[in-house]
């Protein structure tokens, strides 16, 4: 293989830059050349191709975001869409291609995988729901500034002796609001994994009032529900006053951890190594600090698991 490309899709999280450049400066260590895809598969529809150098990829590795940019591509999810964008990466004499990014950014991958063309799938997501890793990049980052975020909400809870619910980002997994509440010391955590019972929380807040406890802090991810929407149903069972907090965008965004920097080189260039020998349908990941990679089909059949015994410890902790 003499000639790969990268792109980055779906939502951006930090650390997907660094992937990015160890991609480029492991394949050019290799004496391979290699082009960069702009706006996902939108980029890769629209020939949006250009060859990057060794420049193109430095000072990026403490950015958050993508250089790569990245764009949702219905178009990309029809066949059509797929066969096109091969053939833009047969014009430019491109052998195989990286994919960074999440769950829909992997099925693309895994739809050029089924039409044979040669791909490697890196785990770039903040919600950290891909099957085959225990991490994924850009989760750690955003893990930091939820936390951050809960540090400082409850210094203000603490101050008005105050309930305050905290909206994270997890449409179907939990695992920001699972490690960020455990880390934070929240009183109570709602995830898409697990069914809440209202009357075990009521409960477990009127508890803490009978000890003097003068505030709490509910962390909700939003694939259980909004915020608001929470607050309104513990309104209803207790008539509380409580204040939200959606935290949004602000957990996609900052400089990468040293954590994540350091997993997004040893994952990109181990795509990179990869398909230099000649396997695509590949996807890369970490378990027990140990790379790994796996058939990229197999893994998108596997549900997302959460870590139910850190789950069971939080409410364990939060008495």
């Amino acid at each position: 293989m003499k000639r790969i490309g990268v792109l980055t899709s779906g939502g951006d999280s930090p650390g997907m830059n660094a992937a990015v450049r160890a991609v480029v400066r492991k394949a050019i260590f290799h004496n391979l050349e290699v082009y960069g895809i702009y706006q996902g598969y939108n980029g890769l529809i629209n020939n949006n191709i250009k060859k990057l150098e060794l420049g193109s990829v430095g000072d990026i590795i403490h950015r958050g975001g993508t250089m790569l940019y990245t764009a949702r591509c219905e178009e990309f999810k029809t066949k059509e869409g797929q066969l096109k964008g091969i053939e833009n990466l047969k014009e430019h004499g491109i052998e195989g291609l990286v994919v960074v990014g999440g769950d829909g950014s992997y099925r693309g991958a895994k739809a050029l995988t089924e039409h044979g063309y040669p791909c490697v799938g890196v785990p770039g997501t903040i919600d950290n729901d891909i099957p085959g890793t225990e991490l994924t990049i850009g989760f750690d980052t955003a893990l930091n500034t939820v936390i951050d975020a809960i540090d400082k909400i409850r210094d203000t809870a603490t101050s008005h002796e105050r309930t305050f619910i905290v909206e994270v980002m997890g449409r179907n997994a939990g695992d920001i609001a699972l490690w960020s509440g455990l880390a934070g010391g929240a009183e109570t955590i709602i995830i898409p994994e697990d069914n809440f019972n209202m009357d075990d929380i009521v409960g477990r807040l009127k508890k803490g009032q009978e000890r003097g406890k003068k505030h709490s802090i509910i962390i909700v991810a939003e694939g259980v529900m909004s915020g608001q929407e929470f607050a309104q149903k513990l309104k209803d069972a207790t008539n509380m006053d409580t204040r939200v907090s959606v935290l949004g965008h602000i957990q996609r965004g900052g400089s990468p951890t040293a954590s994540d920097r350091v997993l997004a080189s040893r994952l990109g260039a181990r795509a990179v190594e990869l398909l230099m020998d000649g396997k695509g349908g590949r996807a890369v990941g970490i378990e027990e600090n140990k790379l790994v990679d796996y058939d990229i089909i197999e893994a998108l059949a596997k549900p997302h698991k959460i870590n139910l015994n850190m789950y069971k410890l939080s409410k364990e902790l939060s008495i």
